[in-house]
């Protein structure tokens, strides 16, 4: 079975060049990318998710 790859919120932060803070406002507004709540409270991001929310922004634009 094939590993989906899984983003922290630091990667995708790193990535976007935006404040960890920036990213749980975009969250708290429904305007961040799909996230994935594990057991421990730590968020991730599936790659594929993350590039699916990249396009809809170049379409939006």
């Amino acid at each position: 079975m094939a590993r989906v790859e899984k983003l922290t919120i630091a990667e995708i932060c790193e990535d976007l060049g935006i404040a960890r803070s920036t990213f749980y406002d975009w969250r708290a507004k429904g305007r961040a990318p799909r996230c994935i709540k594990l057991p421990n409270g730590d968020l991730r991001i599936r790659r594929t998710d993350y590039d699916r929310w990249l396009t809809s922004l170049e379409d939006a634009a």
